[in-house]
């Protein structure tokens, strides 16, 4: 029986290429709009962390990626929805009772 094993480059990783790649990592998260959440990267590092070891098939750790993105940006929107209609709905009591004061 033959049996062939490719060669795959491991990469070398040296705790000043770890530190710097960190520093920049941050430095590009400080610079967004709106950072993340720490839960948020967390949960997909972790995930990212489970397809790199293996334990998931990328097609699945991107569905769960995917559809976990979708419903906490929907949660997100409904949130905001009603918060903005809590906002009204004071603003209008108030408005109605400096009228009848």
């Amino acid at each position: 029986m033959h049996t062939f094993n490719a060669p795959v480059p491991v990469p070398y990783l040296t705790p000043k290429d770890v530190a710097a790649d960190a520093r920049a990592v941050t430095s590009r998260l400080r610079d967004m709009p709106t950072p993340p959440l720490a839960k948020d990267v967390v949960f997909y590092g972790g995930l990212g962390a489970l397809t790199v070891a293996g334990a998931l098939e990328w097609p699945v750790a991107l569905a769960v990626a995917g559809a976990t993105w979708l419903v906490r940006s929907k949660g997100k929107e409904a949130l905001k929805e009603r918060a903005e209609s809590q906002e009204e709905s004071g603003s209008r009591s108030t408005r109605a009772a400096r009228r009848s004061a």
